[in-house]
């Protein structure tokens, strides 16, 4: 029996303080790729079901596949990524609009609109219109409120900062680097990175997937800490150093504050450094051994007051990313009927026939 491929699901882009953010350049190495699928398409044409149709079937050929998955709707993808053969398929629609870098030479337009049957689309111009606009609206609040939750985010950082001895927990990080780093050769190679997202701010949640790309690895180590202890700048020191000594990264960021980090794996040395607190089994560092708890006694009512206003903000995230959901299925009701699917199915065999000629 054949084996089957490893499912990897990540997601490339997000919603933050920044508004969307995205990383969609990392999914694939342009100058090394075979080939690169832009899908093209309104809301409900069958993008993300092409993707996953594909995906699937290469799983089932024995390929390992990632799943780029939809920060507005985790539940769809909005990217597949073949690497054995070099191959990837990407929504290439806003808010992530992508278009061809090397045409025909790597990257290529599928266009799913040829798919539409036209004159009933245009016969729900208006209710389209509508639609899609108000969904704008919606995000548009979405990010505001996100920044506001950043600012009181930063707020209660510094107040744990405030508390902690930075120069005892210097002393221990720097021994536990170079417990880490010992016996790890240097490479003769430059060292490459790439930067996605582990987790995202979605209208089911907070939700990750580390269970595909940390569980899987040998060496997995917790660093422990509260908001402000320095978990992020300590992830970046440890990528600094494996980068100087040529090893690929790759970095995940933290879905509200995309500066910061989250996780960093380096997949040669079949090693993860996260903050995921999924793997507080995996204890490496407690850097919250180092607050004052005299200090942040003093600042109680403070902090209690900054995690009730970053509460409230993060449900009114929440709320409104529910009417985007809601919306988004509103609109998906004008295409969907309107969509001649048996076309769409007939792209999808000639795109998988044409991935197939990489093996």
């Amino acid at each position: 029996m054949k084996k089957k491929g490893w499912i990897k699901r990540l997601f490339p882009g997000g919603n933050t303080s920044k508004g969307f953010y995205s990383y969609f350049d990392h999914i694939i190495d342009l100058k090394s790729a075979n080939r690169l699928f832009l899908i093209k398409g309104g809301p409900g044409v069958g993008k993300s079901h092409l993707m996953k149709k594909i995906g699937h079937l290469m799983v089932a050929e024995g390929y390992d596949v990632e799943f780029h998955h939809c920060s507005a709707d985790p539940d769809s993808v909005d990217a597949a990524y073949i690497p054995e053969l070099k191959v990837a398929l990407i929504d290439g629609t806003a808010p992530h609009v992508i278009d061809p870098k090397y045409p025909g030479a790597i990257d290529e337009i599928i266009n799913l609109g040829e798919c539409w049957i036209e004159d009933k689309m245009v016969a729900n111009r208006s209710k389209i219109i509508k639609s899609i606009d108000e969904n704008g609206n919606i995000y548009k609040r979405v990010y505001k409120y996100l920044a506001a939750a950043k600012i009181i985010h930063d707020d209660i950082e510094w107040v744990y900062g405030q508390a902690m001895d930075f120069e005892k927990l210097n002393i221990e990080a720097n021994q536990w680097i170079e417990k880490l780093l010992k016996g790890i050769k240097a490479k003769k190679k430059a060292a490459k990175i790439r930067h996605l997202f582990g987790s995202a701010i979605t209208y089911q949640g907070h939700i990750n997937h580390t269970d595909t790309y940390i569980t899987p690895l040998k060496k997995i180590h917790y660093i422990k800490g509260a908001a402000g202890t320095g978990k992020s700048t300590l992830l970046q020191r440890i990528a600094d150093r494996l980068l100087e000594k040529g090893y690929d990264l790759e970095v995940y960021h933290e879905p509200l504050e995309p500066d910061k980090l989250e996780t960093v794996i380096a997949p040669e040395l079949d090693l993860a450094i996260s903050i995921n607190s999924s793997y507080d089994h995996c204890l490496a560092l407690d850097l919250d051994k180092y607050l004052n708890m005299a200090v942040l006694e003093k600042y109680k009512d403070e902090l209690m007051e900054s995690d009730r206003v970053y509460t409230y903000l993060m449900d009114n995230v929440l709320c409104n990313l529910k009417k985007t959901k809601v919306n988004h299925d509103e609109i998906e009701t004008y295409y969907i009927p309107n969509i001649d699917f048996g076309k769409v199915d007939a792209i999808t065999e000639k795109i998988v026939e044409r991935i197939l000629q990489y093996k």
